[in-house]
């Protein structure tokens, strides 16, 4: 069985993709920062659907823990075949008179320096495998490039390019890597939202509705999948058509 670590599982679009890959399959190792009860909940899920699980905490922007991280999945689960790069932090809204560099680091810690943590834990399990999957989840916020946020949109746009320069260096190696963009789409973190909230943003969408996590989860399931065996550097956007590249 495959084992695929999701990073920032506990809720939200990770939550969903674990159990969409232990649903496919999967043997997931679920990642959390802090949210113990809720990653264990997630497992709880996976298990009773007959899927195989385990969380494990860890702080994915710091370099020993990820060492730790993939030890622990490694002795528990198995060696590491699939990596969905997914735990993000804060995104305030920053105006460009008050954006300090700090700002900017706080952004590069989660989608820059900790994809680069995992994959360099992970990729030995991958290279003696001869295969491998690594997906992160990036955002549609590079094309739309709101106000405020030109922070957490560059090293939106740093991913990418991680995304796609280790897809031209590991693809001899068999591991494809590729990132998942989705558009809007609530979680937990966003909190209540009244219809008016939604009405704005859907109104622009061209399949008239927002995006769902199962949405997201649905992109990474395919690129984890051996049909995607011949997928690599590409980009896929999930948000009904809100831009189009």
């Amino acid at each position: 069985m495959t084992v695929a670590l999701v990073s920032g599982a506990s809720r939200g679009l990770g939550a969903a993709i674990a159990r969409r890959l232990a649903a496919d399959g999967f043997a997931v190792a679920v990642n959390y920062a802090a949210g113990r009860s809720r990653a264990e909940q997630v497992v709880a899920d996976i298990r009773s659907a007959g899927g195989t699980a385990e969380a494990f905490g860890a702080d994915v922007t710091d370099e020993a823990a990820v060492r730790e991280l993939a030890e622990g999945v490694r002795a528990a689960l198995g060696p590491v075949g699939v990596l969905v790069a997914n735990a993000t932090g804060p995104q305030p809204e920053t105006p460009v008179d008050r954006l300090e560099w700090r700002d900017h680091l706080d952004q590069l810690e989660f989608f820059v320096k900790s994809p680069t943590l995992l994959l360099r834990a992970v990729l030995p399990d991958m290279r003696a495998a001869g295969s491998g999957r690594v997906i992160q989840i990036g955002s549609d916020m590079f094309e739309r490039a709101l106000p405020g946020h030109s922070a957490y949109v560059a090293a939106k746009g740093a991913q990418w390019g991680l995304t796609r320069s280790w897809a031209r260096e590991l693809g001899a190696d068999g591991i494809t890597v590729n990132l998942v963009a989705p558009g809007w789409v609530p979680v937990e973190r966003h909190g209540e939202l009244s219809e008016a909230d939604l009405s704005g943003y859907v109104s622009e969408v061209p399949v008239g509705r927002i995006g769902r996590p199962v949405d997201v989860a649905a992109a990474v399931s395919y690129l984890a999948s051996e049909a995607a065996g011949f997928v690599t550097g590409q980009r896929v956007t999930v948000n009904g058509g809100h831009n189009m590249d």
